[in-house]
């Protein structure tokens, strides 16, 4: 199993979860989180004052998977996030030891 973390845009999120559900991921968490990569934030002008943001809005999506959707499931969060821009996040995928369902006590890819 595995865990797959992406941070994007967000205003991608209805197109990624679309095409998470498309390739057969079946449920996500999604997270609001603020950052900044290679862009370190910008500047903004507001009632005339000019101000820095350092941390942008982002949302953190995790999604727990069976090995053979790794494939599948990264290249649809790398199409439905990309917009050509600087910005447009990263995917991390971790080895997920275990899973338990608390409702029905089920384990292992039974529980995904």
């Amino acid at each position: 199993m595995k865990m797959v973390v992406a941070i994007i845009k967000p205003f991608r999120l209805e197109a990624v979860r679309e095409a998470l559900h498309a390739v057969g991921a079946r449920g996500l968490t999604v997270t609001e989180v603020k950052g900044f990569g290679q862009q370190k934030g910008h500047t903004e002008v507001y009632r005339g004052a000019e101000y820095t943001v350092n941390f942008l809005p982002k949302l953190k999506i995790e999604v727990a998977i069976n090995n053979h959707l790794e494939d599948a499931v990264v290249q649809a969060i790398r199409n439905a996030a990309n917009t050509g821009r600087i910005g447009d996040g990263k995917i991390f995928i971790y080895e997920l030891s275990h899973a338990v369902r608390i409702r029905t006590g089920e384990d292992g890819s039974d529980a995904l």
